[in-house]
């Protein structure tokens, strides 16, 4: 197996109880965003800093050097790895903002015709 896999795997065993419970926040929020938004970032937030640890463990040390391309390119397949079990995983933390309705505008110059 290839070593970004492996340690994809590793992490989701060494973290299963918490991965568990945020695949099921995951597919609700993949089906309802608006209703379990704030969960999914809650629990997400937890799964992420998970994931960037276990990340900066298989690029370390790679970074530098004449290997630094290739860390690049090691991290790309590890997060697309990761997307293949969580596709809505770019999305934690981002919060929708509700904007409020823009004022109508007065063309006054038309206001001015019917007066």
């Amino acid at each position: 197996m290839v070593k970004y896999k492996e340690v994809v795997q590793e992490m989701l065993e060494k973290n299963q109880t918490l991965f568990d419970k945020f695949q099921k926040i995951h597919d609700q929020f993949a089906l309802n965003p608006s209703i379990w938004r704030n969960k999914f970032n809650r629990e997400g937030k937890k799964a992420v800093d998970i994931i960037r640890e276990y990340e900066d463990k298989l690029c370390a040390g790679s970074e530098k050097g004449q290997f630094s391309k290739y860390s690049a390119n090691l991290a790309q397949k590890f997060q697309e790895e990761i997307r293949h079990h969580f596709p809505k995983i770019d999305h934690v933390g981002i919060i929708i903002v509700s904007e409020k309705p823009a004022r109508p505008r007065v063309d006054f110059g038309s206001l001015k015709k019917l007066l």
